[in-house]
């Protein structure tokens, strides 16, 4: 499955690849300010000598300002690579269903297949452009990070491997509620589908034996569905940011606490 997908890269190789180069670069500059940022207060303005400062200075704004620039390059690749992915997966899809035997029609839905080239498609759209830029700078900027800190204070640090142990759990979790929940919505979005295409190719026949009240109805059944669903994924997903702002916080309290206790 995963060999097919990143077949449909085609020509939208190169912004596939220019994307992670470019997020990686965006990475290294905005680690590497922090560094610079020390030397400007203890060469330059604790020291007094306004040449460090000027310098220093000049530095961390040629810096992030080409952690700007391939930031936003990484985000027009991934939007190119991804949006032209998407748009060669459908036209496969097309051109496969234009190949299906009679067995294959009536085993697949027309609303199932509808939902296959819009809902599905979108979706591995946005997962293709997270994975371009998110999945490559959250684990480079973990890893810098960490390397970052260690070189700093090895036993504070330590703090943060028992805060990413933490939130790695609890992540994992989340993921794992969520996944069950989403392949439910991805089927009853075929139930929802169906009921449009009916109502459409068939409104003369729905109206000709006053139907309408029963069709709407089972529409409205079909989306209260997926109401429920995305409210129950979406809830547990909120959980998100209350652990991400404990965690958080939890590292500055702690680190506080443990580097009063060593400056003392």
């Amino acid at each position: 499955m995963l060999k097919t997908l990143l077949g449909q890269i085609g020509k939208y190789r190169r912004d596939t690849l220019l994307a992670p180069f470019f997020t990686a670069l965006e990475v290294v500059m905005e680690v590497l300010i922090p560094f610079i940022t020390a030397s400007l207060i203890d060469q330059g303005i604790e020291a007094g000598d306004f040449q460090k400062v000027l310098q220093y200075g000049g530095l961390m704004l040629l810096m992030a300002f080409c952690s700007l620039i391939f930031g936003i390059l990484a985000g027009t690749c991934a939007a190119k690579a991804s949006c032209g992915f998407a748009c060669n997966l459908r036209d496969s899809i097309y051109e496969k269903v234009q190949d299906f035997s009679f067995s294959n029609i009536d085993k697949y839905s027309t609303a199932g297949l509808v939902t296959r080239m819009t809902t599905d498609v979108t979706n591995i759209q946005n997962a293709w452009q997270m994975i371009l830029r998110v999945a490559v700078r959250a684990p480079l900027m973990l890893i810098c990070s960490m390397v970052m800190c260690f070189f700093i204070s090895p036993s504070l640090s330590s703090i943060f491997l028992i805060a990413i142990l933490f939130l790695g759990t609890v992540l994992i979790f989340i993921m794992l509620k969520t996944t069950k929940i989403f392949d439910e919505v991805f089927r009853r979005y075929d139930d929802l589908n169906a009921s449009v295409q009916e109502n459409v190719s068939a409104i003369r026949v729905v109206k000709a034996f006053v139907r309408e009240g029963f069709e709407n109805e089972k529409f409205r059944r079909a989306a209260g569905r997926l109401y429920r669903l995305f409210v129950k994924a979406e809830g547990i997903l909120a959980l998100n940011n209350p652990v991400m702002m404990l965690v958080v916080y939890g590292c500055i309290l702690a680190l506080s606490w443990f580097g009063a206790q060593f400056i003392y």
